[in-house]
């Protein structure tokens, strides 16, 4: 599968002084916290189509995220589901665009991520209230959004896929994928300090051009990459990784997510991307009480 890296470091030792900038307020990453995810998108594998049209639900379901204490909205216009429907980016902009200046107005507090891997779609979309850029791509499909991250000086998740989602379930052929995806990190992280980047988050990209093994030894293995010194997130919301594995659907995945995402801030993620705000905020509760007691 690859090589295991041992390190000697305790638990979230690189994470005690990091904070991200949202909006002026810097973000205390020594407690975890919770990004909710809220697609506008009519094909989304969990949640499509149930907030894609400008309307009271989208409203409503913000409200519920902050209310339930997310930290960061995630917002998208594109699936990126394997084998999901490719759009253009007027199409990409008409659905994700008007659906933040709805939340931001009517939620002024809240700190909007906007989930692209399109330059053009993340510069509207930060004059439109978003603050926050998650890129799936880490700027392999678009070669200006690295200069769109730094000219705005936003937070920005760099998550490691191949290919696109189009494309990245064929491409899962690695040598050595820990050292692999390391090495792909560690170059990104580079050219992104060198443009005077700030707040970079990694996201290992769970079932984007990976296995259901590699998923879970990825996993297994998370703690690896905090030698690159920034911010792990964990995006393993009811994916298929899990429902393949324990039988059913994205709808009855609730339970192994939750096992994940204990998993996952037990080997150091300071960010855990959810469509279930409260579920996340019990695992970082509990989580948080055992390695405190």
């Amino acid at each position: 599968m690859g090589t295991v890296i041992e390190l000697e470091v305790e638990s979230n030792v690189f994470f005690k002084k990091f904070t991200l900038n949202l909006r002026g307020k810097l973000i205390d990453l020594r407690r975890p916290h919770v990004m909710g995810i809220l697609n506008i998108t009519p094909d989304s594998f969990y949640d499509g189509g149930k907030y894609h049209k400008r309307d009271q639900p989208l409203l409503k379901r913000a409200e519920e995220m902050l209310q339930g204490g997310a930290s960061m909205i995630d917002m998208g216009g594109y699936s990126s589901r394997p084998g999901a429907t490719h759009i253009s980016v007027e199409e990409e902009k008409s659905r994700v665009i008007p659906a933040i200046e709805q939340v931001v107005s009517n939620f002024p507090e809240a700190n909007i991520s906007v989930d692209t891997f399109r330059a053009e779609v993340a510069e509207e979309a930060l004059d439109a209230g978003a603050c926050m850029i998650n890129d799936i791509s880490g700027g392999e499909l678009d070669s200006r959004m690295f200069e769109v991250v730094a000219q705005h000086k936003v937070p920005y998740v760099l998550m490691h896929m191949r290919g696109t989602p189009q494309t990245m379930k064929h491409l899962t052929d690695y040598d050595d994928i820990i050292v692999e995806i390391l090495d792909y990190f560690q170059r990104k992280v580079a050219r992104l300090r060198e443009q005077q980047v700030a707040d970079i988050i990694l996201d290992l990209g769970f079932g984007f051009a990976k296995t259901i093994d590699q998923n879970y030894f990825l996993l297994k293995n998370l703690r690896a990459f905090q030698e690159l010194g920034v911010p792990l997130l964990a995006g393993l919301s009811r994916k298929s990784m899990i429902y393949r594995r324990l039988g059913g659907s994205p709808d009855e995945a609730l339970n192994g997510t939750t096992v994940l995402n204990t998993v996952a801030l037990m080997q150091g993620a300071s960010i855990l991307r959810v469509h279930d705000i409260k579920a996340a905020q019990e695992v970082i509760q509990l989580v948080q009480y055992i390695q405190n007691v």
